[in-house]
């Protein structure tokens, strides 16, 4: 067979073009895209350098044919870079984001907490931004939406909360509960009903054992009137979600309110078996029993909850008000100095020790716990309005008028502008501005139909302006409006609301018409007036406004002397050492509780036992991966 072979003198083919050496490095570095992106590039630079990419002269005969054929391949590239778009090299990131390289799951945990803390500090740009960055890494988890959403409602963002809600129902594919719940509450704040309602069933619908969307759903029900509808999604709960302290808790509330108290304490004591450390139980079951009238197992239940949790503020809040309007000024003193101790963030204890101090000691000692509160909290519209009506009852309008205006300021659409509006009506009418009162009275009303103060006082206006015709128009045309509600369940609340139901049945034992002093002798004689409503009105209404912040009351009751001797008797015969438990449990010792009040620092509060005991209990160290 005949073999053809070459002769020395002819050059072998050359297949590679003049560049292969630096493109076979290349390669080994880059991936085939970014391989084929520098080929396109020096392609369309050839076809950009003119006549020589196109082939148009004449080539050297003397040169390869190799290079002939690399030419060739370089003007077909040429022709593909006219079409195709140019392909950039990927950087460091974009490499690292396409190799799926995110960190490790324990960094979401760790961003997680520290966005607790940034928001407990009202850091709220820091904690927006780690949350952007959690959702970048862990899209398909529900957390950092569900996060990033009360962050912006906190914020008043309804807006941006709602796109957050719905990205994140998104990215989870609808199988995220927590984010249908929250979504939900969102809307049912803001008045949106009939959303709430498919927001709720979607979040029972991703899972039927959520017991939130159940016990929110009930609970929203409650508040429209639907009672019977209520009762069936509470049922539903129990039947797909088991036995539950706040279901039981707030059917036991349900019961209580028709007045069939045996019924709701079987419930409670469910309640209490599911979880015994559910604070709110032990505290709506106490707040049952005062209703009733049964104040010595009120006492032994409102013990039960601090001691089930000793941290919480509303038991010791509530708890001292109980005591408040037994006579038990001193024990309610202390209660709240405790309560202060453990929660020093919280407005709303030192709010009510400053009428208890009004009411029980002087004005100007009320003035610096109202200053204080103001301080830790400026928002929290309660503290200014209760601040108001005592300069009012001191004689100080125009610094009242000043307080109210400061709580408008904060909000001037919500529950307590509109007690806010008619505490300043009230004001103006005794005053004698009465078209200023008029229209302030206007303005609560517009917000908030269904005060029955309200609605008085403006009859009272006007039937002392000589016009019973305009009052008796005004009292029908409540009563004709009240008529609409179904049934007003305004102090069956649940979990977050557990306060509410203690102020709205305390209230009305209240006496907050009573300053000490000066002020004392006067409101007695305003108190003799044919108008109960009216001299009642900014009272009840300060009280219900310290409702509305989840929280206290705006005075406590101020009963006889002996009847405190009575009740301390009763009191001395529980085995419950206060003191010796909050030796052992919170580390606080009775005789500095004065001490710890004044020297706490509203704008950096941390108490002196909490920096006791940091060095005692350091904080866990997480390996690094």
């Amino acid at each position: 067979m005949a073999m053809r072979l070459l002769s020395p003198s002819t050059p072998p083919p050359h297949l590679p073009s003049p560049g292969a050496k630096p493109l076979a490095s290349a390669a080994t570095a880059l991936s085939s895209s970014s391989y084929f992106s520098l080929r396109l590039r020096r392609a369309r630079a050839a076809a950009a350098a003119g006549t020589a990419a196109a082939g148009g002269p004449e080539r050297d005969g003397g040169r390869f044919e190799g290079e002939a054929m690399g030419g060739a391949f370089d003007r077909g590239l040429a022709e593909i870079a006219k079409k195709v778009p140019l392909f950039e090299p990927a950087t460091d990131g974009e490499l690292a984001a396409a190799a799926c390289e995110r960190p490790l799951p324990i960094n979401l945990e760790l961003w997680l907490y520290r966005i607790k803390v940034h928001t407990r500090k009202f850091e709220f740009p820091e904690a927006e931004k780690l949350l952007d960055k959690c959702i970048s890494f862990w899209p398909e988890d529900g957390r950092p939406y569900v996060a990033l959403g009360k962050l912006y409602s906190k914020q008043s963002r309804y807006d941006k909360a709602r796109a957050v809600y719905e990205r994140g129902c998104q990215a989870t594919q609808g199988e995220n509960p927590y984010i249908w719940q929250c979504w939900a509450v969102l809307e049912s704040k803001g008045g949106n009903i009939r959303r709430a309602r498919e927001l709720f069933d979607a979040a029972t619908v991703a899972d039927a054992k959520h017991i939130a969307a159940w016990h929110g759903w009930a609970i929203l029900e409650i508040k429209q009137g639907n009672i019977k509808k209520a009762r069936n999604l509470l049922g539903k709960a129990l039947k797909y979600c088991g036995g539950n302290e706040y279901i039981y808790q707030t059917l036991a509330l349900l019961e209580a309110k028709a007045e069939r108290f045996e019924q709701a304490r079987t419930l409670f004591q469910q309640a209490t078996q599911s979880n015994p450390k559910s604070c709110a139980s032990w505290l709506a079951w106490a707040q049952v029993e005062m209703r009733a009238g049964n104040k010595t197992m009120a006492r032994q239940l409102f013990e039960k909850a601090v001691q089930a949790s000793p941290k919480n503020r509303f038991s010791w809040h509530v708890w001292a008000l109980f005591e408040a309007n037994e006579g038990n000024i001193d024990k309610a003193r202390k209660l709240l100095k405790i309560g202060h101790a453990v929660n020093p963030r919280d407005p709303v204890i030192l709010q009510s020790l400053a009428l208890l101090e009004y009411n029980y000691s002087s004005a100007n000692v009320a003035r610096v716990l109202f200053r204080k509160a103001s301080q830790i909290d400026p928002r929290h519209q309660p503290v200014w309005i209760a601040w108001g009506w005592m300069e009012w009852k001191e004689g100080n309008a125009r610094t009242a008028r000043a307080l109210y205006q400061r709580a408008l300021s904060v909000n001037s659409t919500n529950e307590c502008a509109a007690r806010c509006l008619q505490a300043w009506g009230v004001l103006e009418q005794r005053a004698g501005n009465y078209t200023a009162a008029r229209r302030l009275l206007r303005s609560s009303l517009s917000i908030n139909s269904q005060s029955e103060v309200t609605w008085m006082t403006w009859a009272a206006l006007e039937e002392e302006q000589g016009d019973p015709v305009r009052a008796e128009e005004i009292r029908n045309l409540y009563f004709q409006q009240r008529i609409e509600v179904v049934d007003d369940a305004s102090w069956v609340m649940g979990f977050l609301d557990i306060i509410d139901p203690a102020l709205d049945s305390v209230k009305k034992l209240l006496n907050l018409d009573q300053p000490s002093g000066p002020a004392r002798r006067d409101t007695v004689k305003s108190t003799a007036e044919p108008s109960p409503p009216t001299t009642r009105s900014s009272a009840a209404e300060s009280s219900e406004t310290s409702a509305t912040g989840g929280s206290g009351t705006s005075g406590l009751s101020s009963n006889d002397a002996g009847n405190s001797g009575s009740e301390a008797v009763e009191a001395s015969g529980s085995d419950f050492d206060l003191d010796g438990f909050i030796k052992k449990r919170l580390a606080l010792d009775p005789a500095e509780l004065d001490a710890v009040l004044e020297g706490s620092d509203p704008r950096g509060v941390v108490s002196q036992r909490r920096k006791r005991r940091l060095p005692r209990k350091p904080l866990p160290l997480l390996p690094v991966p």
